[in-house]
């Protein structure tokens, strides 16, 4: 169970051997249950029935509190034996353990082991198990016997697993998906690094892309090389250096030679410098912006950031297209009718507050058919976006509120931190493209990991798909 309070400790502690430990000795760890601690607590003991694992309920915070069997006490006692006494090294060989009532969030659980017995032969050590809550009420009683260590462990050379509450999947569906459709022929600009090049080279492998591969045609063998790459029939196109790159790709899209470009070792501002000028022939009649399709450990879909990298303070007009670009987005990637959360940082429209008002102009432009395929709701802060049951707290009766497919920011400023801090503290990774272009751009980071490359060249092609078959606008 993770972010429990012995962790905080764990380089100060170290193990109690077999010959140190006394009948008698004893311990106990207290906690105060939190939501990811009881859904770590019910998939450990299996006490997950239809209702829990309802799609809109699993991780839906449209849903009350939810419950598990006290069977996921059973964790606590295992962290107890595991990192206090006797702590690591020991192996548990029995469990003789019986269970009554429920755990529920709020919850403060004490549990307490104390050792019954020593068995000399193989170092075996019964421990009584207790776990019981704030009322007083025992949840968990009964015996484990287990092997102690004989030699001291320490903290300082031993890191603790780290446990990951997944609710789904998304890229994993993505990648799964982008198999489905035939292969995109796409311009990647200047792959002279190992880690751009592999993501190119991968996204062919997975069928998603036929790469052409643009740039010093050296330095390209250099990273192929580094990669340990065989680069075989890949067809590479010579230019000296990343703005000619840049300058090349555009024109094998504009002469149709390739239906995608994704960026490999070059700055953003060379990649978009070469497609935003008019006269590259790749604009539409809607403004260009950025999106990033999330996948969030503990949201349970995937949905979309807009605009977190290419408009800085964008417009009434320049949202209307933004908030287009990512419905029919999302509508190319299986969402029949997406919906969208206008954010801000309230819910209600303040004339001080100018994203209020264009948010409440975007719901009313929804409703007269200025946006269409979608169903807006805003303005809406954040928790009352993703969190149905914040916004009932706040007596707001929304749509979208704990359902979102679309989250769009008031400014590049702010959707740029919700995004970081979606990667950074909640475990999110994030695919990146360009929209509003005659063809979709990948913007690929040397930061991103290998299965978020993949899922960004998947998002590619299912939108290249898409725009084969006439169901993406290109206007």
């Amino acid at each position: 169970m993770e972010s429990l309070e012995a962790m905080e400790h764990l380089k100060e502690l170290t193990n109690v051997t077999f010959d140190e430990i006394k009948v008698g000795a004893t311990d106990e760890l207290t906690i105060t249950l939190k939501q990811n601690q009881i859904d770590v607590a019910a998939m450990v003991s299996g006490s997950v029935d239809a209702m829990y694992l309802k799609e809109a309920g699993l991780g839906d915070t449209r849903q009350e509190p939810r419950k598990t069997e006290a069977a996921g006490a059973e964790a606590l006692i295992s962290v107890l034996l595991g990192t206090r006494l006797p702590g690591p090294g020991m192996k548990i060989r029995h469990r003789d353990l019986r269970f009554s009532g429920e755990l529920t969030v709020g919850d403060t659980l004490t549990a307490t082991v104390t050792v019954r017995e020593k068995l000399t032969e193989g170092n075996l050590v019964v421990f009584d198990c207790r776990c019981v809550n704030q009322a007083g009420k025992e949840l968990v009683s009964g015996t484990v016997t287990l092997e102690a260590p004989t030699t001291h462990l320490f903290y300082d050379t031993i890191k603790p697993p780290r446990f990951e509450l997944r609710y789904g999947n998304a890229f994993a569906q993505l990648i799964q998906e982008g198999k489905s459709h035939d292969p995109v022929p796409c311009a990647v600009i200047h792959p002279c690094d190992k880690d751009s090049l592999m993501g190119a080279i991968e996204a062919a492998r997975r069928g998603f892309i036929i790469p052409v591969l643009i740039g010093p045609e050296e330095k390209i063998r250099a990273a192929a090389e580094e990669a340990e790459i065989d680069l075989g029939s890949y067809r590479i196109v010579f230019t000296e250096h990343s703005n000619a790159s840049a300058a090349k790709a555009v024109e094998l899209a504009r002469a149709g030679e390739v239906e995608a470009l994704m960026k490999g070792s070059l700055h953003t501002d060379e990649v978009m410098g070469a497609i935003v000028p008019s006269s590259a022939g790749l604009r539409t009649s809607r403004r260009i912006s950025h999106a990033f399709v999330m996948d969030v450990p503990t949201y349970p879909k995937m949905f979309i950031i807009t605009d977190a990298a290419v408009n800085i303070f964008p417009n009434l007009e320049d949202k209307r297209d933004i908030v287009q670009n990512a419905i029919d987005l999302a509508r190319a990637l299986g969402v029949e009718i997406p919906k969208v959360g206008i954010l801000s940082a309230v819910e209600t429209v303040n004339p001080k507050i100018p994203s209020t008002l264009e948010a409440a102009s975007l719901c009313k432009m929804a409703e007269r058919g200025q946006i269409t395929g979608g169903i807006l709701d805003g303005p809406l802060a954040f928790d009352n976006a993703i969190s149905a049951q914040a916004a009932r707290i706040k007596g707001i009766t929304s749509p979208v509120s704990g359902d979102v497919d679309i989250l769009l920011a008031p400014d590049l400023e702010a959707g740029n931190m919700l995004f970081k801090q979606l990667n950074y503290l909640a475990g999110g990774e994030g695919a990146g493209i360009v929209l509003g272009t005659r063809i979709p751009v990948v913007l690929t980071s040397r930061a991103d990991s290998v299965r978020t490359r993949l899922a960004s060249a998947a998002v590619m092609a299912l939108v290249a798909n898409a725009r084969r078959a006439g169901k993406y606008d290109v206007r």
